[in-house]
């Protein structure tokens, strides 16, 4: 399938992307090969295919999510620049 330029100008302008005329050139130019590859894929037979989501099986690869000791308040504020009545003092974001 081939692009016209017009067809171009318009897809840049739904994008809101500013494109010169020869950018426009090489766009139509690129534009249409991409589309031509569609082209080809809508010829392959896919009969009898299951439509899937993904080509190959899922598998996790994290750990299990397991509950364990977390680690001490003392520690964790040890590292803090700021603490305050047992917590990390932060600046103020919003007045």
């Amino acid at each position: 399938m081939r692009l016209t330029s017009d067809e171009v100008r318009h897809i840049a302008a739904l994008a809101r992307v500013a494109m010169t005329d020869d950018e426009v050139e090489r766009m139509r130019g690129e534009l249409s090969d991409i589309l031509g590859h569609f082209d080809t894929l809508q010829q392959v037979d896919t009969t009898g295919a299951e439509p899937t989501g993904h080509s190959a099986g899922l598998e996790t690869v994290m750990r299990e999510d397991i509950a364990d000791a977390s680690t001490p308040r003392d520690e964790i504020l040890a590292n803090a620049p700021r603490s305050e009545d047992g917590f990390i003092r932060v600046r103020a974001v919003l007045e």
